[in-house]
C-alpha cells in the first residue's frame, strides 16, 4: 500500500503522477476502443487480422502507476474472429449507406425503362438487358466470396427488381399484344422458377426465395382469370396455390421462407372460402350448391393438411377453420332443400357430425381439440340463432295479465298468441333438443372417461338442463298442444327439475344449481298460463306451493331450502288473492283474506325457530303483508285493520329475543300508523280527543318501565305515547284555519323538547324538536310565501349560492359540530 504523505508537497507530488497516469490510462483505451471497432468491421473469409497501424492488444498498455500496483486493472481479452462470411457491419451507417444505394439503383432502373427504352434498337436493348442484368445477378456472388454480405443483400434486391423490370420492357417492346393477365401469370410464374434457381444456386441470400414464394402465389389465379374461367374457377385456383403455399411452409428452407408461404397459404385459402360461401350463399337448389360446396370442402381438407404438420397454436386454429369450412360446404348443400327456417337444424346437425374425430386417434391432439372447437361454434351459434324466438315463446304467456280468467281456451298456442311470440315452426325447440341431447352426451362421455363432475363436465351438464328446460315449453306452445294437457307437461317438467335441485349428491352442484332456476323459470311460465283460467289458477299454483313446500322440507341446500319457502308463500299468497276474487269480495275486504298467508308464515316461524327457515319465511310474510296494504289502500277502514293486524304479527314476531328490538319498534308503529288512519278515516278533526288519553297512560306505563329498569330506552318507554297524539295533531294541523291548535301543539312541544334535554332523553327531544320545527314552518310558510313572491327571481338562487358559499368556507366547522350533536344525542338513552 502506498504510504501516507507525510507533507503538503508530497501529497501534491502524488496528485500530480495520479493525473498522468490517468491521462495515460485514458488514451490507451481510446486506441484499444478504435482497435475493437475496426476489428468488428474488418471482413475476411480468412478471419479478421489486426487493421494495420492499430496495435492488437495490450503491449502497448502503460506501466501500472505505483499507487496502483496492489489494484491492477482488469485483462481484457481478444475480440473473437468473424465467422467467414459473415454480414456484421457497423451498428447504422453502413445499412443506411446500402439502402440508399439500392433505391437509387432501383428510380434509375425504373427511369430507364420508361423513358429511354424507346430509343435505343432491338440490339441495344437486348445488349443492355443481358448486360445490367447479368451483372446485377452475379454481382452478389463476387461480393459474398469477399465477405460484403450486407452489400450483396442490396445488390441482390436490385438485381430481382431488374428481374421484374425485364419482363415489363419485354412485353412493351416485344409482346405488345400479348394479353395482359396471361402474360403475367407467365411472366409471375416464370420469375418464381428463376428466383428459386438463383436463390438455391447462391445459398447465402436471404431475399430471393421468400420472393420466389410471393411471385409463386399468383401464376395459377391470373392463369384461371386470363382464361376466362368462372368464379369457381378462380377459387380453386386459389385453393391449389394455398395447398403448394402449404407444402413449402413445411418443407421449405430457413424461417423466412416458411414464414413468407404461411402468410401466402392464409391470404388464398381466405380467398377461395370467402368465394366459396359467397356462391353456395347465393345458391337456390342443390345442384347449384354442389360446386360451392366442393370448394368449401376443398378449403377444409387444405386447412386440415396444414393443421396436421403445423405448431400447437396453429393446429388448433387450423381444425377450428377447417371444421367451419366443412360445416358450411356440406351444411350449403342440404339447406336448399328444406326451408330457410330449418337452415339452423341442417348446420346444427353437421356440426354434430364432427363429434367422432375426437375418437380418431391418429388425428393430432391439438388438431382434433380444433375440430371439436369448431363443433362447439357451429352450435353455440345455432342456439343463439333461435334464442330469441324462445325467450320471446316463454315470455308470451304475460299478454295473459291483461284480461284474467277469460276463460280456458282450446290451445295453449292462444294464450301466447296475443303477443304474437309463438314462433312460425318447430325449428327452434328441436335445436334445443339437439344441442341438450349433445350436451348430455359430452356429459355423459366425459363423466365415462373419469372426468370429475365440475368444471367443463359440470357446465356441460348444467347447459342441458337449462336448454331442455326451455324446449320443453317452447315445445308445447309451439306445437298448440291442448291447454290442459300443456299445464300438466310443464308441472311435471318443474317437478322434474325440482327433483334433480334436490339430488345434489347424484348431480353435479353447477347442473343442481341450474335445475333449481330454471324450475323457478318455468313454474313462472306454466303460473302464467294457468292465470286464463280460474279453475287453472287454484289447480297450478296449488301443486305448485306443494311442490315448493316439499323440496323445502327435504333440501338441505341453504339457497335451495330458502328459494322454496319463499316461492311457497308466494303461491299461497295467489290462491288467497284468487280466492278473494272468486268470493267477489273487493280489493280492501280481501287483503284481510290475504293476511291469512303471512300469519301462518309467522306462525311457522316461532314453530320452528330454525335461522335458515325463519329467515325466507320472514321475507315472505313481508311480501305478503305489503300485497295486503296495497289492496287496502282505497278504504280508510279496511287499511287501519290490515295496519293493526300486521302489527299484531310483528309483536307476535317480536316475542323471540333476537327479533325483539326491530319486531317490537315495529309493531308499534304500525299501531300508532293504524290509529292514525281509522282517525282520518272516521272523519274525526280533533284527535287529540282519542289520543291524549292513550298517551298519557303509555307515557304512565313508560315511566314506570324506567323506574324499574334505568336502562331501558326512552323510544320503548316513551316514543309510542308521544307518537300516538304528536303525529296525528300534525296531520291535523295543516288542514287546521284556525290558531288555537298550533299554539298548543307547539307549547306542548316545547315542552316535550325541554323535557328530553333536561332528562337526557332521546325520543322526546328528537320527537318533541322535530315537531315544534313543523309547526314553525306550517306557521311562517304563509309569510315565506309572501315574501318570496315580492322578491325578484333571481334572488333566490343568488341567496341559494350565498349559503352554499357560506357552508363550504365552514365546512369542516359544521362537519365537527354535526358529529358532536350526533355524539350527544347518541349518549342519551
Amino acid at each position: 500500500m502506498t504510504p501516507l504523505p507525510s507533507s503538503p508537497a508530497e501529497e501534491l507530488a502524488l496528485l500530480e503522477r495520479e493525473l498522468i497516469w490517468l491521462d495515460t490510462r485514458r488514451a490507451q483505451l481510446l486506441r484499444r476502443r478504435s482497435w475493437l471497432k475496426a476489428a468488428l468491421r474488418a471482413q475476411s473469409g480468412r478471419g479478421w487480422q489486426p487493421p494495420p497501424g492499430v496495435p492488437g492488444g495490450w503491449a502497448h498498455a502503460p506501466a501500472a502507476h505505483p499507487a496502483r500496483a496492489a489494484h491492477p486493472a482488469p485483462p481484457v481479452h481478444p475480440a473473437p474472429a468473424v465467422p467467414p462470411g459473415s454480414a456484421t457491419g457497423g451498428p447504422g451507417a453502413q445499412h443506411v449507406l446500402l439502402i440508399l444505394g439500392g433505391l437509387l439503383l432501383a428510380v434509375a432502373a425504373i427511369a430507364f425503362t420508361l423513358f429511354s427504352w424507346g430509343e435505343l434498337g432491338i440490339v441495344g436493348r437486348a445488349v443492355v438487358l443481358a448486360g445490367v442484368t447479368a451483372g446485377a445477378l452475379g454481382a452478389p456472388v463476387l461480393l459474398l466470396r469477399r465477405g460484403l454480405g450486407a452489400t450483396a443483400e442490396a445488390v441482390g434486391a436490385v438485381a430481382l427488381l431488374l428481374t421484374v423490370l425485364d419482363a415489363y420492357a419485354l412485353h412493351a417492346a416485344v409482346l405488345p399484344e400479348a394479353d395482359g393477365a396471361g402474360y403475367a401469370a407467365f411472366a409471375s410464374g416464370a420469375l418464381a422458377a428463376g428466383w428459386t434457381a438463383y436463390g438455391a444456386g447462391v445459398g447465402r441470400l436471404r431475399l430471393p426465395l421468400p420472393a420466389a414464394v410471393v411471385a409463386g402465389q399468383f401464376p395459377l389465379v391470373l392463369g384461371a382469370w386470363a382464361a376466362g374461367g368462372s368464379v369457381l374457377v378462380i377459387g380453386w385456383a386459389l385453393l391449389v396455390t394455398a395447398a403448394a403455399s402449404v407444402v413449402v411452409a413445411v418443407r421449405g428452407p430457413g424461417l423466412a421462407v416458411r414464414a413468407t408461404a404461411w402468410s401466402g397459404a392464409g391470404a388464398t385459402w381466405a380467398g377461395g372460402l370467402l368465394i366459396g360461401l359467397g356462391e353456395s350463399v347465393s345458391a337456390g337448389g342443390p345442384f347449384d350448391a354442389a360446386g360451392p360446396g366442393a370448394l368449401l370442402l376443398g378449403a377444409a381438407a387444405v386447412a386440415l393438411t396444414a393443421a396436421w404438420r403445423a405448431p400447437r397454436e396453429m393446429a388448433v386454429t387450423g381444425g377450428v377453420v377447417a371444421g367451419l369450412a366443412a360445416v358450411a360446404g356440406v351444411g350449403g348443400v342440404l339447406r336448399t332443400e328444406v326451408p330457410w327456417s330449418w337452415a339452423v337444424v341442417v348446420h346444427l346437425l353437421c356440426g354434430a357430425a364432427l363429434a367422432p374425430v375426437a375418437r380418431i386417434a391418429v388425428v393430432p391432439r391439438p388438431v382434433r381439440g380444433g375440430v371439436l372447437g369448431a363443433a362447439a361454434g357451429v352450435t353455440g351459434l345455432a342456439v343463439l340463432a333461435v334464442l330469441p324466438s324462445a325467450a320471446a315463446t316463454l315470455l308470451g304467456p304475460a299478454a295473459v295479465l291483461t284480461g284474467l280468467w277469460a276463460g280456458a281456451p282450446g290451445g295453449v298456442r292462444e294464450v301466447a298468441a296475443g303477443a304474437g311470440a309463438w314462433p312460425d315452426d318447430m325449428s327452434v325447440p328441436v335445436v334445443l333438443l339437439v344441442v341438450a341431447v349433445l350436451l348430455g352426451a359430452v356429459y355423459a362421455s366425459l363423466v365415462q372417461e373419469g372426468r370429475a363432475p365440475a368444471g367443463r363436465t359440470g357446465a356441460a351438464g348444467a347447459v342441458a338442463v337449462g336448454l331442455v328446460s326451455a324446449a320443453v315449453p317452447v315445445l308445447l306452445v309451439t306445437a298448440g298442444v291442448a291447454y290442459a294437457a300443456a299445464l300438466a307437461v310443464d308441472l311435471l317438467l318443474v317437478a322434474g327439475l325440482l327433483g334433480a335441485a334436490l339430488a345434489v349428491r347424484r348431480v353435479p352442484a353447477a347442473a343442481g344449481v341450474t335445475a333449481l332456476w330454471c324450475a323457478v323459470a318455468v313454474a313462472a311460465h306454466t303460473g302464467l298460463l294457468a292465470l286464463a283460467a280460474e279453475p287453472a289458477t287454484y289447480a297450478v299454483f296449488g301443486l305448485l306451493l306443494v311442490l315448493f313446500a316439499a323440496v323445502a322440507a327435504r333440501s338441505g341446500e341453504v339457497v335451495t331450502r330458502s328459494l322454496s319457502l319463499v316461492l311457497s308463500v308466494v303461491c299461497a299468497l295467489v290462491v288467497a288473492v284468487a280466492a278473494g276474487a272468486s268470493l267477489e269480495l273487493g280489493a280492501p275486504r280481501m287483503a284481510v283474506l290475504v293476511l291469512a298467508v303471512p300469519a301462518v308464515a309467522v306462525v311457522l316461524g316461532l314453530w320452528l325457530r330454525t335461522p335458515a327457515v325463519v329467515v325466507p319465511l320472514e321475507a315472505g310474510a313481508g311480501v305478503g303483508a305489503l300485497v295486503a296494504l296495497g289492496l287496502a289502500l282505497t278504504d280508510g277502514a279496511y287499511l287501519s285493520l290490515v295496519l293493526a293486524l300486521c302489527g299484531v304479527l310483528a309483536a307476535a314476531t317480536a316475542v323471540r329475543p333476537e327479533r325483539r328490538p326491530g319486531a317490537g319498534y315495529l309493531a308499534v308503529g304500525l299501531f300508532a300508523l293504524a290509529t292514525w288512519v281509522r282517525l282520518v278515516s272516521a272523519g274525526v278533526t280533533h284527535p287529540e280527543a282519542y289520543t291524549l288519553p292513550v298517551s298519557v297512560i303509555a307515557c304512565a306505563v313508560g315511566l314506570l318501565r324506567r323506574r324499574t329498569d334505568p336502562e331501558a330506552s326512552s323510544w320503548a318507554a316513551y316514543g309510542p305515547g308521544l307518537g300516538v297524539t304528536l303525529g296525528p295533531s300534525l296531520l291535523a294541523l295543516w288542514s287546521d284555519p284556525h290558531w288555537q291548535r298550533p299554539l298548543l301543539l307547539g307549547a306542548a312541544a316545547l315542552a316535550v323538547t325541554v323535557t328530553g334535554a333536561v332528562r337526557r332523553l332521546q325520543a322526546p327531544l328528537l320527537l318533541g324538536g322535530g315537531t315544534l320545527a313543523l309547526v314553525a314552518l306550517h306557521e311562517l310558510a304563509p309569510h315565506v310565501a309572501q315574501v318570496f313572491d315580492a322578491l325578484p327571481r333571481w334572488s333566490v338562487p343568488a341567496l341559494a349560492g350565498l349559503l352554499l358559499l357560506a357552508l363550504g368556507a365552514t365546512y369542516e366547522q359544521r362537519l365537527r359540530d354535526a358529529r358532536r350533536l350526533r355524539e350527544h344525542v347518541g349518549r342519551m338513552r
